[in-house]
């Protein structure tokens, strides 16, 4: 379980993330160290979108000085768990997460951005290490509920930890990522579209394979009021890049055509294989690395709920 800003099933698998080696025949076992700066970019480039959160979460709520203690739930490489370091300055900031490897980047970042008495690491599972994790005024879950099996339980389990008057801050869902105009140029036209389509099959089959998987209706507001919490009316935050982008967001840009062309293939018309492959060649004019119609284009869905 780790989050970063991915997917998020509408961008590639794991919405969460784009998983650098295949997964076309298991759709649960991610190598989340080897993802490690793939989080990092991607994270870094929806850096504003978890800043603006943020700054809505405290203004809703006790405000920045009133938060004592964050937990970051599923947070990978710690890119936002030191955005909420800076975003909560008196509080301390717990990273958890299943992949030890990366809570080691997440203390090496705290250091370096002068956060490291506050940033606290905790190697845990959701939704099993749920009680060893402590009480909180803010628990943080970024793209990493849909990997839990359960998610009813898991919501339950993190509304538990909040004190009297605590949130939780749930992002899920959202609009899909747009890179490319519809009609670029080569190729048939709509391939976004295609590809979107697969990754829902995907997701679906992801979320079928997990331990302990429950079918649940996605309303949040109904899960989080089934927790035990109050929500919030949820509010999206747009994450807006024009053409032509700035290198970090062109790069991460890649590292999703490349999930996909590793992912999909197989399930895609051979047309379509052919146009990711001329997308992701470097030396082609018509490459993502030299286009200059390149743009990120998504918004990502805030559901909040607070504790009576």
């Amino acid at each position: 379980m780790t989050n970063s800003d991915s997917q998020r099933h509408g961008d590639t698998p794991r919405q969460g993330h784009h998983h650098g080696h295949d997964h076309t025949h298991s759709t649960t076992d991610f190598d989340w160290d080897a993802l490690a700066v793939h989080l990092e970019h991607e994270a870094e480039v929806n850096r504003p979108v978890y800043e603006q959160a943020a700054a809505w979460i405290a203004e809703r709520f006790r405000g920045a000085r009133g938060v004592r203690r964050v937990l970051d739930i599923g947070s990978g490489p710690g890119v936002i768990t030191c955005m909420l370091a800076a975003a909560f300055p008196d509080a301390e900031i717990v990273a958890v997460d299943g992949t030890p490897a990366l809570l080691e980047r997440t203390r090496a970042r705290a250091e370096r951005a002068g956060a490291g008495e506050r940033v606290r690491t905790v190697v845990a599972e959701v939704p099993d290490d749920i009680g060893s994790l402590g009480e909180a005024d803010l628990v943080w879950a970024a793209n990493s509920l849909h990997h839990v099996g359960d998610q009813r339980a898991a919501l339950t389990g993190l509304a538990g930890l909040l004190r009297p008057g605590g949130a939780l801050a749930l992002f899920e869902g959202g609009l899909p990522q747009r890179h490319l105009p519809r009609d670029f140029g080569i190729g048939m036209p709509g391939l976004e579209a295609r590809l979107e389509v697969v990754a829902g099959e995907w997701f679906a089959r992801m979320r079928e394979e997990l331990p302990g998987a429950k079918s649940e209706v996605e309303d949040w507001p109904a899960l989080l009021t089934a927790a035990g919490l109050t929500p919030e009316p949820g509010r999206s935050f747009l994450l807006d890049l024009p053409a032509p982008l700035a290198p970090l967001g062109r790069e991460m840009v890649l590292e999703v055509f490349t999930r996909y062309r590793s992912v999909y293939a197989e399930r895609l018309a051979a047309e379509d294989v052919a146009t990711l492959d001329r997308l992701l060649d470097a030396r082609d004019p018509a490459g993502l690395a030299q286009r200059p119609d390149v743009f990120l284009l998504r918004a990502r869905t805030l559901h909040l709920a607070h504790r009576a």
